[in-house]
């Protein structure tokens, strides 16, 4: 999946798999258009919210003109019965910081150390109207989800990958594709019922106080 969209941007061309995968199917860059696809970039922006498994999918068994079964693969959160991590709100959304940390050396040995953007990190809970504001407001899970992908985030840092910024999806409660609004991203928490009103969680909390101070010296005292 990676490969897709920065090889292109790496080397101007489709990685070699692909080709073969895609065969004719799959657009062929001139000369001049190689030419200036090729390092076209000021910064990668990476989507990291979790890790699959991924197991052969033999041709002879998945439909040959799709994007999504050009790969011939399945991907899965699930192995011999045991998830990868715990499971949020999302079917599939399983905690796995482990895999921010390795997808960015990745980058950093294959794609030369590309400046880079972590432009959404998150995690979901279901959203209860049972449930009471008072109660709404406490996402511990969703503390421990950023404490512990931030500090696979500083881990692959010290390792070299060159990475410059860190935004949280979400700030707000708001609508999500097609789980609309079904499931909470959000720091806040959006009162659709009663004007928009909107109320810090706990989490928005912990990231005023984690950002107040010392960054690197949080995330060594909180992971002691």
């Amino acid at each position: 999946m990676l490969g897709w969209f920065l090889d292109p941007l790496s080397r101007g061309d489709y990685p070699e798999s692909m080709k073969v995968l895609v065969g004719n199917r799959l657009p062929q860059f001139t000369r001049q258009q190689s030419k200036l696809v090729k390092g076209a970039f000021d910064f990668i922006g990476i989507n990291y919210y979790s890790t699959n498994y991924a197991y052969s999918l033999p041709p002879s068994n998945c439909l040959r003109n799709s994007y999504s079964t050009d790969a011939q693969a399945n991907l899965t959160g699930i192995r011999n019965g045991v998830p990868i991590g715990p499971q949020a709100a999302s079917p599939w959304l399983y905690v796995y910081p482990q895999g921010l940390h390795d997808m960015l050396l990745f980058l950093k040995e294959k794609y030369h150390n590309p400046t880079i953007y972590i432009t959404e990190n998150g995690f979901d809970e279901a959203n209860n109207k049972r449930l009471p504001l008072n109660e709404a407001l406490k996402d511990d899970a969703r503390i421990d989800y950023h404490h512990m992908h931030l500090v696979a985030l500083l881990s692959a840092i010290r390792d070299g990958a060159n990475v410059k910024g860190y935004f949280v999806w979400s700030m707000l409660d708001n609508f999500e594709w097609e789980s609309g609004y079904t499931v909470w991203f959000g720091l806040h928490y959006v009162d659709y019922n009663h004007g928009l009103k909107r109320y810090p969680k706990r989490s928005a909390g912990w990231f005023k106080n984690f950002l107040k101070d010392d960054l690197t010296d949080n995330l060594e005292t909180s992971d002691k």
